[in-house]
């Protein structure tokens, strides 16, 4: 008889375990029965419930007893009922299960038991719904051979380890002539005899979950049998070829989840057959061709998702099967449209005005052409509108001002032209997200405009946005702030750095902005900030929090880089002073900065030596020092950046040789040396290598 263990877990929730609660008014039982009395008294004498959950364990009617329900006649103990976090110890529940014979109900779920869960539970004929999903894959089948419970409905085993049960496990399942609902989620299933099945005897399963496992084999044309059918995943199993025709004929399938099989192929025509469908998920497989015109019969469709595919062709300009359905309107129901990362071509068709419960469009990163159509601010429920990464011109339709659930608007990378007034934000007071970026859009408002919204992530890059933007005044809630090369010829604000210090991105490059920066820089820890390509000008600012990248080429800034700077920025990844004029050496700290990927400090005024600290930064990926008045000797340290892809050291006063452990450098693929004083007789002829290296590239 195998022994099954059980360990206190973390407790990661506060709320109580769900509960059935049973007493003798309700089941007419005195007492419950004194072998399932003796079990249960020595389940708990294992368990530690430092929570107290199971006060109510005392005394001899266990049918009063939390979680605990008894048959209304002779006082059996037919229903266990202790799933979510529960902490317990160790305790042999062999005994336990075993003593238990009338079990009807047993639900052990994320309690968290570990160990191999023993074959005994086969001798629980009467059970009907077993429950022992696992967390962490903390338990283990050995084989399926106990799986005769005839009267067993429901089986819940998601993320309990099945990988050793043998290719024979489909088959002993589908003896269980009573089963409606079968979930194997992340069981560690392999390839085996998935594919096929005959005969399916599944006569009442309506609820199958297979998803994450590693099946690689053929779709299960078998399920398209079994007529019962309401909720299928089958996503993240490994599953190929095409989705059977056959599917479209489960007359009652609901939900369909396939996603993340990432080689499934063609589409059925015939999905418009599929009118009790809710949910069809195919995100990230291999779809092919378009989108067939007779789903618009799909009445009760709310989530449609079939992004990251290889549809091609357009969208039909008119759909089918609308008469099915009780408005006379294409796919009544539909609150999710989700086709982005596909390459889909043509135009945004008008039927999209007709969805009215509409609250999600995604179409971004296709080939969309053509105008936005205006009937899309007509939507009344849209929430997220992201049309990005398309081939879309024209300008951004007025109507868009009417969409007051709008919560994200992203028109980004398209060809949009044309001039954007307060009217098109007159009633997006839920925006929280705008991306206008890579477009040729000029924002034309009043200086004293309050926008209606308090908006977290703006991106107008590439706007035309005039003088430095004063309604930014009023927003509280900013996070990102990306209005780089926005034709913006002014100086900064002083109010604007009184809320930047909540910003976790800032992009104000390619700008004409001039004047100096504030010392200390209001700062929001670990942020990217990018001022580069502008006018600004004064001594290099200290943030008040370490930044992740900070970007100031290209700018009139002077002084000396602060010796403390790897104190105040020590997980700085990217930083770039390059095009300045910026003196003095570098500060040797530099070596404690050891996350760094990129240092670009070329075309300035540096002098002194490189300090060989700079060994240290072990993650560095480009190293740029070009154009300075750096001399002295190449340091040796330099070979042990063994990730460093780029170096440049040109046009400086370097002198010496070319130190041999360079050649430790075997992801390098751009080397500059040039215009320096360097020896030609280096050791081991290593200036001649890398002069061929540089000469290559």
């Amino acid at each position: 008889m195998e022994r099954l263990q059980v360990c206190m877990l973390f407790l990661v929730m506060l709320h109580s375990i769900a509960v059935e609660f049973a007493c003798n008014a309700q089941n007419g039982a005195t007492n419950c029965s004194a072998n399932d009395l003796e079990a249960l008294v020595d389940f708990k004498n294992g368990l530690n419930d430092p929570e107290n959950r199971l006060l109510s364990w005392q005394g001899r009617d266990c049918c009063k007893w939390r979680g605990i329900r008894c048959s209304n006649t002779a006082g059996s103990v037919i229903k266990i009922d202790l799933h979510n976090p529960f902490p317990v110890n160790s305790v042999d529940v062999t005994r336990f299960v075993g003593s238990l014979k009338n079990f009807e109900y047993l639900n052990l779920s994320k309690a968290g038991f570990f160990g191999t869960i023993p074959p005994t539970l086969g001798n629980l004929s009467h059970l009907q719904y077993l429950d022992v999903s696992s967390e962490f894959s903390a338990l283990t089948v050995e084989s399926f051979q106990w799986v005769s419970l005839v009267s067993l409905k429901y089986l819940g085993m998601n993320q309990v380890g099945l990988s050793m049960v043998g290719s024979t496990w489909l088959e002993m399942l589908n003896q269980l002539p009573h089963l409606t609902e079968l979930h194997l989620s992340s069981c560690g299933l392999l390839s085996g005899s998935i594919s096929y099945l005959t005969p399916v005897n599944f006569s009442s399963l309506a609820v199958i979950d297979l998803s994450f496992n590693s099946f690689k084999s053929m779709f299960p044309s078998w399920l398209v049998n079994i007529s019962s059918l309401e909720y299928m995943d089958l996503s993240n199993s490994g599953f190929r070829g095409r989705i059977p025709l056959g599917i479209s004929e489960i007359p009652r399938l609901r939900y369909l989840n396939l996603a993340l099989n990432k080689n499934l192929r063609k589409l059925p025509r015939s999905i418009g057959n599929m009118t009790f469908l809710t949910h069809f998920n195919l995100f990230l497989n291999n779809i092919e061709g378009g989108i067939p015109s007779t789903f618009g019969g799909l009445c009760n469709l709310i989530n449609f998702d079939l992004s990251g595919n290889s549809l091609s062709g357009s969208l039909p300009e008119t759909l089918e099967g609308m008469e099915k359905c009780d408005s006379k309107r294409p796919l009544p129901s539909l609150r999710y449209l989700k086709l982005s990362n596909n390459g889909l071509v043509g135009k945004v068709p008008e039927w999209f005005g007709q969805l009215k419960n509409l609250q999600q469009l995604r179409l971004a990163f296709n080939f969309f052409e053509g105008p936005i159509p205006a009937s899309l601010g007509k939507l009344p429920n849209l929430t997220n509108l992201v049309l990005s990464r398309n081939q879309l011109n024209g300008t951004l339709p007025d109507s868009f001002g009417q969409l007051s659930e709008l919560s994200i608007l992203d028109v980004s990378s398209n060809f949009l032209t044309g001039t954007l007034s307060e009217f098109h934000f007159k009633n997006l007071s839920k925006v929280k997200i705008l991306g206008l970026s890579s477009n040729s859009l000029t924002l034309n408002v009043n200086p004293n405009w309050i926008p209606p919204f308090q908006i977290g992530n703006v991106a107008m890059g590439s706007c035309h946005l005039g003088p430095f933007p004063t309604w930014l005044k009023s927003q509280k809630e900013l996070k990102f702030l990306d209005i780089s090369n926005a034709s913006i010829s002014d100086s900064i604000p002083g109010w604007f750095w009184d809320s930047s210090s909540s910003l976790s991105l800032l992009n104000f490059s390619f700008n004409q902005l001039n004047g100096e920066l504030p010392n200390p820089f209001p700062a929001f820890p670990f942020a990217d900030i990018d001022l580069s390509e502008n006018l600004l000008k004064g001594t290099i600012p200290l943030p008040s929090a370490p930044f992740e990248l900070l970007d100031l080429s290209n700018n009139k800034f002077q002084g000396h880089i602060p010796q403390n700077i790897s104190e105040v920025m020590p997980d700085l990844i990217f930083l770039s002073l390059s095009g300045n004029e910026i003196s003095g050496e570098i500060p040797a700290t530099i070596g404690k900065m050891t996350l760094f990927q990129v240092i670009d400090l070329s075309n300035n005024k540096l002098t002194g030596n490189i300090p060989s600290s700079i060994g240290k930064c072990s993650y560095l990926k480009a190293l740029d020092l070009g154009n300075n008045n750096l001399s002295g000797s190449v340091p040796s340290s330099l070979g042990q950046l063994i990730q460093l892809q780029s170096l440049h050291l040109n046009d400086n006063k370097f002198s010496g040789g070319v130190p041999f452990s360079l050649k430790n450098l075997f992801s390098l693929e751009t080397l500059a040396l040039g215009n320096n004083r360097l020896s030609e007789s280096s050791p081991h002829g290593s200036l001649m290598f890398f002069k061929t290296l540089e000469s290559s590239d």
